[in-house]
């Protein structure tokens, strides 16, 4: 049978028309999904906009379907499902991220950052220190590290804490010289309760060293010492506080009193507190002279004046009560109820005031139970600010 070539001839054109329509569909096809997957997108991004994040995390959702490679998408759809607070959800767009064999190593980064803010949001704390012990090296290792810091703070792991303020320190993230200091002194008190002595003095030497201005080492320092029957270091390390830390004074005067009255040395301990008291008046000093000079018959009579003259430098309601206190009325019998009801008016007069958040408590604290801020807390009293 002979090879007919006509058909040949016939076949070539309508094989090239068939290609180039079966090219055009495909074409179609493509350029109308991806005019599907960008509406998607612009269509969730102006829910976003509009705070209407349910309709949001839908559109984000089609476009992920329709482009399940774009990886910006998925990004934008695990952050929102944090914002939301559905972490489980989080962490699976972002684990589904990291486990793709295509990310690029910026990509994977963010993916990791990602991840571990889903965890720490989630309040699984573990699984969040591994995760952002993976972003060393990376440019989230600052972030990672100040989130790994409050980490350490909550759980109340000082030694890990002060290991990554090191770290931040070394490397100019700040000045982290402060935070050691109280990270230390931290694991002094937890020493000083299991009865290591000499271990606790050990680590509050090493905070003053870390921090020389910062008040909290030497006043802790200065209780330890108490505590081991020194209260001739009491005093040396008391008076280098009110030469480093003068503000903090108020803080450690009734303990200044103390070793002053243990050491036979009150007339100098009560010369210190006079000469601070005149150049900065506060409260706590005060109740500290009056007690020392009620103590002693020679000034006994004059202990109640110091009252009185503190109102001449400051309006103080405080003061006021704790002179009436001690004073003789026209009618004697109704001064208990009297004196009740000013204890009870300025008593949140006598709290301490965090200055971050407002919080307020009866004693100093070195780091606000409220927003956990260090250093926060004035060495004065409400009515004092």
């Amino acid at each position: 049978m002979e090879f007919d070539a006509t058909w040949m001839l016939l076949g070539l054109p309508l094989a090239f028309v068939l290609g180039w329509l079966a090219s055009r569909f495909d074409l179609r096809q493509l350029r109308a999904e991806n005019r599907r997957a960008p509406k998607a997108y612009f269509k969730g991004l102006n829910f976003l906009l509009n705070e209407q994040q349910d309709q949001a995390i839908d559109a984000f959702i089609e476009a992920v379907q329709n482009d399940p490679d774009t990886s910006e998408l998925h990004f934008a759809l695990g952050n929102l499902f944090r914002r939301r607070g559905e972490y489980d959800r989080a962490v699976r767009v972002h684990e589904h991220l990291l486990s793709r064999g295509d990310l690029t190593p910026a990509d994977r980064e963010r993916a990791q950052h990602a991840l571990a803010l889903d965890f720490l949001k989630a309040g699984l704390l573990d699984r969040a220190e591994d995760a952002l012990n993976r972003l060393e090296g990376t440019p989230f290792e600052a972030q990672a590290r100040l989130a790994l810091l409050a980490i350490y703070e909550r759980s109340r792991d000082w030694s890990h804490a002060a290991s990554i303020a090191q770290k931040m320190h070394a490397a100019d993230q700040g000045d982290f010289s402060t935070r050691q200091a109280h990270y230390l002194c931290e694991q002094a008190l937890a020493l000083s309760v299991q009865g290591d002595r000499a271990g606790a003095k050990a680590l509050l030497e090493q905070a003053i060293a870390a921090a020389p201005d910062a008040a909290r080492a030497r006043i802790e320092l200065a209780r330890l010492q108490q505590l081991m029957g020194q209260p001739d270091a009491v005093l040396a390390t008391l008076q280098t506080l009110g030469e480093r830390a003068p503000a903090a004074l108020p803080l450690a005067a009734p303990l200044l009193v103390e070793a002053g009255n243990a050491t036979g040395r009150q007339a100098e301990v009560h010369a210190r507190l006079v000469a601070h008291y005149e150049q900065s008046p506060s409260l706590d000093v005060l109740e500290s002279i009056v007690a020392m000079e009620a103590a002693n018959d020679a000034t006994q009579a004059t202990a109640r004046v110091r009252y009185v003259q503190h109102l001449d430098k400051e309006r103080s309601l405080v003061a006021a009560a704790k002179w009436l206190s001690t004073e003789k009325l026209e009618h004697e019998e109704f001064h208990p109820q009297i004196q009740r009801a000013l204890e009870h008016a300025v008593k949140p007069l006598t709290r301490y005031r965090c200055a971050a958040c407002g919080f307020e408590a009866r004693q100093h604290f070195w780091q606000c139970p409220g927003c956990q801020t260090w250093d926060s807390y004035p060495a004065r009293r409400v009515e004092e600010l």
